[in-house]
């Protein structure tokens, strides 16, 4: 990472360079202001559901999907857009293409690396989990005789992202079930059907940490075992590579996201993370991002735009900095992202795991207690994390849905072949609002 300004010759970049850059004096005043500002009361759960401006009117049971800004992530985006406002070239030009020192490209990956587990160097920023896995995807460099194993669990934008970097590459896809029954998994079922899953043309084994579809959260780690096995005597260019569609894991349990052995963790931010709406991230291997090739054109790695700028196309050793989608962003919501991990670092990342756990081990214990529903979500807390799938014998799952909401409980329905209703009790639940949509589901169900 070197200054922009290095390149450009510009009259209105020097004379932001020899204007001292206020905008960087203006975005310190808004750190001090955040250091020395009242810290939010995170001693009870009541109070962490406090920070976020979630209407009383209904039970919030569907918040993994697109969660409520907490206040200190508010705070964090009003500021830097009332910031980037009051001067936006100063802000963006000298925060985004500065020195090392005052570059919020680099502080961002600083703020999410402890959580995350990784050097800030081995942090793409994305906008979501699409464009994560739709990156990673196509840039693998396979081709004709190569083949991408996937799964018949994964989710709509992971199972696309891989047909249309093969349609483009010419290499197979393969999509394997990890399980008959969600509510039967275990973790040597899955392992074993993994390890007979891969082949010698295989390069890529593409997995989603926790099923929105069934609530089965996957042995990851584990899986990560037999891909190193099946890796041993294969060459660089032939290694198995393993992706992981993490949203609904990252957050809501307790592992480390670098410590699952995955080669690229792909995760959007504004779920279980609390961070700003349009936010994510790829986690990768320093040694598998060369493994990639670059899509969009970055504004993060300036050694590829130096090489623009002399014309020089010499293939180069792929980044996660080369990974981060170039162009202008919102950038008050990327550099609020830090706000909303030192939320969940000063909460505790076990408490919170504990927390959700304790809400969704009391939400299946009594869904599999009544009569007519069928519980698709494994009991073992090792096999899911916060989201709950049921059935209502003879009421359709949009049915269910529908008439919880006339109770003024928000749940929804996986959108796949087939269809569960979902519940998913989170921080912004307690044990008597989990009760409650118990009881709903109870006389839907006539039981």
């Amino acid at each position: 990472m070197v200054s922009r300004r290095q390149f450009l010759t510009t009259g209105a970049a020097a004379a932001a360079a020899g204007a001292g850059l206020p905008s960087v004096n203006l975005l310190d005043a808004l750190a001090r202001d955040a250091a020395t500002s009242p810290s939010p009361d995170l001693t009870t759960w009541p109070a962490v559901r406090a920070l976020f401006p979630l209407s009383r009117d209904y039970l919030h049971f569907a918040s993994f999907y697109f969660v409520s800004h907490p206040k200190p992530v508010q705070e964090a985006i009003d500021g830097f857009r009332r910031t980037i406002d009051r001067e936006p070239f100063l802000v963006v030009e000298g925060r985004m293409f500065s020195s090392p020192t005052d570059n919020l490209q680099l502080t961002i990956r600083d703020g999410l690396s402890g959580y995350l587990g990784v050097k800030r160097d081995d942090i793409a920023i994305t906008g979501n989990t699409t464009t994560g896995l739709a990156l990673v995807y196509a840039g693998l460099r396979v081709g004709a005789g190569d083949e991408i194993l996937s799964t018949t669990h994964d989710h709509y934008s992971h199972q696309e992202s891989i047909r249309f970097a093969a349609e483009k590459s010419g290499a197979s896809v393969r999509r394997i079930a990890l399980y008959d029954k969600a509510a039967e998994a275990n973790e040597a079922q899955i392992v074993d059907r993994v390890r007979a899953a891969i082949r010698p043309e295989t390069r890529a084994l593409g997995v989603t940490w926790v099923h929105s579809g069934t609530g089965v959260r996957l042995p990851v780690r584990a899986i990560a075992d037999v891909v190193q096995e099946a890796n041993r005597g294969r060459d660089e260019a032939h290694r198995v590579l393993l992706i992981v569609d993490g949203v609904h894991g990252l957050g809501a349990v307790e592992d480390v996201a670098a410590q699952l052995g995955a080669d690229f963790f792909c995760a959007g931010t504004h779920k279980w993370m609390f961070a700003p709406r349009g936010t994510g991230v790829i986690v990768g291997r320093s040694e598998s991002w060369p493994r990639l090739r670059q899509t969009i054109p970055n504004f993060s790695n300036l050694e590829g735009f130096d090489a623009w700028l002399k014309g020089d196309t010499t293939p180069r050793a792929t980044n996660a900095y080369d990974m981060t989608p170039g162009g202008f962003h919102a950038y008050e919501h990327q550099w609020a992202m830090t706000a909303a991990f030192t939320l969940h670092e000063t909460i505790g990342r076990k408490r919170i795991a504990e927390r959700i756990r304790a809400l969704n081990d009391q939400c299946k214990s009594g869904l599999a207690a009544m009569k007519h529903v069928t519980l698709h979500t494994p009991r073992a807390a090792a096999l899911s994390a916060g989201i709950i799938c049921f059935e209502v014998d003879g009421v359709a799952p949009d049915e269910v849905v529908k008439r919880l909401l006339d109770r003024r409980i928000v749940a929804s329905t996986t959108p796949y072949h087939t269809t569960y209703a979902r519940l998913a009790p989170s921080l912004m639940n307690d044990p008597g609002e989990v009760d409650a949509a118990l009881r709903a589901v109870r006389t839907i169900a006539g039981a």
